[in-house]
């Protein structure tokens, strides 16, 4: 099944990386550690969200550490796993539609989180330099500013940067459409960061 790495891979097998990838980041470790732990309906806990940061906001600091682990982990996963089996030019593609499942879960009638946790998973199996910087970013503003959102969306605007530097300008075109969608998912936040409403990370509301 691997493709050849000298040239492109063929279309059914970026298609069928597509669909695998999709699926794998549809697979919400937000809701499955609020059902194991007994959380409650994370939906209706602080932003709604099913990321790891509102999690942590149930007051469960394991729980969203493994939350943040396993949705980092399913992007990694996606890459790596398209990459060794058919080629470098799927992993890209693995990375936006594991990063598209995770938005857009079809186990959450086609609802889920912001992305950010698959975002930076995916980036470090890309390009593990650019990826720890674009950890090293978000932990920085968040250590800085206690604001999940914001360091979210710092991130995303120096990503596409990292790839510019450590990759080829097509990885750094996928890693800005990431980007892009970053900020969609958080339109909400971006009002309530120029309105002074945003909530601090560990608040409970």
């Amino acid at each position: 099944m691997r493709g050849d790495q000298g040239g492109a891979s063929p279309m059914y097998l970026l298609l069928l990386t597509a669909g695998l990838a999709y699926l794998l980041g549809s697979v919400s470790f937000g809701l499955l550690m609020a059902k194991l732990f007994r959380l409650g309906d994370l939906r209706s806990i602080g932003s709604g969200n099913i990321g790891a940061t509102n999690v942590l906001r149930t007051g469960h600091k394991p729980a969203a550490l493994l939350t943040l682990l396993g949705d980092a982990g399913k992007g990694a996963a996606a890459v790596l796993l398209a990459r060794w089996l058919v080629g470098e030019d799927a992993a890209g593609i693995a990375a936006l539609f594991a990063m598209a499942g995770h938005l857009w879960s079809c186990f959450g009638g086609f609802r889920g989180g912001k992305g950010v946790a698959t975002f930076l998973g995916t980036l470090i199996a890309l390009n593990w330099p650019m990826g720890l910087l674009a950890c090293a970013t978000w932990l920085a503003v968040a250590l800085a500013l206690r604001m999940s959102s914001l360091s979210a969306l710092v991130a995303a605007v120096a990503a596409p940067i990292y790839a510019l530097v450590f990759q080829h300008w097509h990885v750094a075109a996928v890693v800005a459409v990431m980007s892009v969608l970053i900020f969609i998912k958080h339109a909400e936040n971006i009002r309530r960061i120029l309105d002074g409403t945003e909530p601090r990370i560990g608040a409970k509301k």
